[in-house]
């Protein structure tokens, strides 16, 4: 997992780069010419995001958190794969979302907590649920959930930064104007590119997460069927549904917003019409040469997951690993 760590410091460093760029223009725009001024103000935003990341989650997500015996046989699995995966227990949350799907957050392992959706408790099975939380469970246990949650709040920032600025240079005098303008186009830019870092970053990690899900101890089969069937759930889903959680699919299992279009391809890998993908099913795809066109490709780098038709391919590359 060194590969991915190794990933994700890299990307923390852009990060607070960009950060302390975009906060030295604005406040050069201001008159505030002093570095160390930069540097706390920098560190500041950074504790603050820090702080309120998880709890951004928890109100986007309507999360309310298990208490006492309330669902004892989701508390048993996810004891279960924190013991094996060696990492405190999570705190359990049930969101209050239709879609199906599960994600994981928290400001550390020790701070981690497991999230699954109203959607998903009545549509997969035991062992395909015990898959989707050992993936949830390996994105705690390789730390990457801290990072993901941070960035994912710098995009939404900076593009508030951009929109106030162009607003606001639109009803200053020409010259101020035109400055103004300048930091509104220059914040745009660096929202444009952290959110391809958010996007890389999701997608670097779904990869890892998947195998730490095989790690615990689940079937490659059953996540691939797992990640079937929450793709046909989540195509079912109103658009009203989908856009709610727009914002924060970057947590997701699967990204919610691509179902209809990648379950044409799903479909095709379910020769028995089953709605699931059994072993042999994955196999048959291990023994292709999958190539996505220009337009899949492109999809991909703009989405926070990666294609799951290549997610999957992976998965039955796995289960001969």
């Amino acid at each position: 997992m060194w590969s991915l760590k190794l990933r994700m410091y890299l990307l923390m460093v852009v990060l607070f780069a960009i950060i302390y760029a975009v906060i030295s223009i604005i406040s050069f725009q201001l008159g505030i010419k002093n570095f160390y001024f930069y540097l706390v103000l920098s560190i500041v935003i950074m504790l603050v995001q820090y702080m309120l990341g998880p709890k951004i989650v928890e109100w986007s997500m309507k999360v309310h958190y298990i208490k006492g015996n309330e669902y004892p046989e989701l508390q048993q699995t996810v004891r279960s794969l924190a013991t094996i995966a060696k990492i405190p227990m999570p705190r359990i949350g049930i969101s209050d979302l239709a879609i199906p799907n599960a994600f994981a957050f928290g400001r550390s392992i020790r701070d981690g907590r497991i999230c699954v959706t109203r959607g998903i408790m009545g549509l997969l099975n035991k062992e395909e649920l015990r898959a989707v939380l050992g993936h949830e469970m390996s994105h705690i246990k390789n730390r990457d959930v801290l990072t993901i949650t941070i960035l994912s709040v710098i995009p939404m920032i900076l593009y508030r930064i951009a929109w106030q600025f162009f607003f606001f240079g639109n009803r200053r005098s020409r010259s101020q104007g035109s400055s103004t303008l300048m930091v509104g186009l220059v914040a745009f830019l660096f929202y444009f590119v952290t959110n391809l870092l958010v996007l890389y970053a999701s997608r670097i990690r779904e990869y890892f997460a998947d195998k730490g899900s095989i790690d615990l101890g689940n079937n490659p089969a059953l996540l691939a069927s797992a990640l079937y069937k929450l793709v046909y759930g989540s195509a079912r889903m109103p658009k009203e549904e989908l856009k709610a959680a727009e914002g924060m699919k970057a947590f997701f299992a699967n990204d919610p917003s691509r179902a209809l279009n990648e379950l044409k391809d799903l479909r095709e890998l379910d020769l028995d019409r089953s709605g699931t993908i059994s072993p042999q099913e994955l196999d048959t795809l291990r023994n292709k040469n999958i190539k996505l066109n220009f337009g899949d490709k492109l999809l991909e780098i703009f989405s926070t997951h990666p294609n799951m038709l290549k997610r999957i391919k992976r998965l039955s590359d796995w289960r001969y690993a």
